[in-house]
């Protein structure tokens, strides 16, 4: 499948079935993120894997968006090991973090696995359930799973706005 179709077909899955993801599959996935462009390659993106119960638990701490999932990919950066931008302070971390977690899902996709970008979740009773540093700043939850069977996008999956709506051309 090419990029365009692989964009256009994943989808926010929110049923997972039982089935286990095999460790061999984590761990690809694990390195195409980390494959993904950073601020100065400061790589300041952190992954966090948590498996099973006890993770299911830790995660219904902070968010309801569990889904039945076993597999939790949390996504945080290093605040102070990312790059600074010098003109306004702003922290590249969060960036780091955002591509890094989008060539984590579109891997999940490529890889016949289902998963959410869940960013509804209460990052104190996160950091706090996970035993976070103070310096990991969690951005994203990636419930991930194999799709449960009736496992289907969202209704409004396809609604998108016109490309000038999104696309200011400058040219």
């Amino acid at each position: 499948m090419d990029l365009y179709q692989l964009a256009k077909n994943r989808y926010s899955c929110r049923s997972f079935s039982g089935r286990e993801v095999e460790e061999e599959v984590l761990e690809r996935l694990l390195e195409i993120q980390r494959l993904a462009p950073t601020a100065h390659n400061k790589q300041s993106q952190r992954v966090y894997v948590l498996r099973g119960e006890k993770a299911q638990e830790i995660i219904g701490k902070a968010t309801r968006c569990l889904f039945g999932a076993k597999l939790f990919l949390v996504m945080c950066y290093d605040r102070d090991d990312c790059w600074v931008r010098k003109y306004d302070g702003a922290l590249g971390g969060p960036m780091d973090a955002v591509i890094a977690g989008s060539y984590l899902e579109l891997a999940i996709a490529a890889s016949g696995l289902g998963t959410c970008w869940v960013g509804a979740f209460d990052p104190a009773k996160l950091r706090e359930a996970m035993q976070l540093p103070d310096n990991h700043i969690p951005v994203a939850i990636f419930p991930v799973g194999y799709p449960a069977g009736d496992a289907e996008p969202s209704l409004s999956h396809s609604d998108r706005e016109p490309l000038n709506h999104t696309v200011i051309r400058c040219d």
